[in-house]
Parts: structure tokens; C-alpha cells; sequence
């Protein structure tokens, strides 16, 4: 298995994220051939009640490197990192690399 890992900073405007993210990110990145799950999640805040380091994170799936570089080599794969700078001013780190179930 291997996963892109996008780790989203707090937006200034949460709902407006949300809003494109949803409708319009998240369908392109569903699309993006090589993609067995995608999930997303808000993390909360820390036993502590710090508010956490990222407003979301997303994570996707594929079989291995090769069907992941395809992917997002692919033309799904370029809309969804052209889309980025439309909702994720506030920055997003991207992670990729193989994953292991424990």
C-alpha cells in the first residue's frame, strides 16, 4: 500500500474551506484513477484543549508507488494539486510514502 497524506493548516475562513473542499476538491480527488480509499478527518483538540496542529487531514490510499505516481501524474491528479491554492492559502503539507498496517 502507499498513501499521499495532505495535512491542512487552519484556514482563515473555515466554512469557505469546507464549503470547496467538499464541493469541488474532494470530488476531483475522488476521481484520481489508483484511489482505493480516501478518507478525511478534522482532528481535535489535545487532553490538554490545545486546538490541534492541522484543520484537516486527508488521506489516500493505492495499491503501491506506481499506481500513485500514475495517479497523480494523471489528469485527476493535476486538477487536484492545481486546485490547492483556490482553498488552502492558510498552506498544506503533502506526505507520500508506503504505509503498513500494524
Amino acid at each position: 500500500m502507499y498513501q499521499l497524506t495532505a495535512l491542512y493548516n487552519h484556514p482563515e475562513d473555515p466554512a469557505a474551506f469546507d464549503k470547496h473542499y467538499t464541493e469541488v476538491h474532494a470530488e476531483i480527488a475522488k476521481k484520481i484513477p489508483g484511489v482505493l480509499r480516501y478518507t478525511i478527518s478534522h482532528p481535535g483538540a489535545d487532553p490538554e484543549g490545545n486546538k490541534p496542529p492541522y484543520y484537516l487531514v486527508a488521506v489516500l490510499d493505492f495499491a503501491d508507488e506506481a499506481s500513485f505516481g500514475a495517479g497523480m501524474g494523471g489528469e485527476q491528479g493535476q486538477a487536484a494539486v492545481a486546485d490547492l491554492p483556490n482553498f488552502a492559502g492558510a498552506g498544506v503539507t503533502l506526505l507520500t510514502g508506503p504505509s503498513n498496517e500494524a
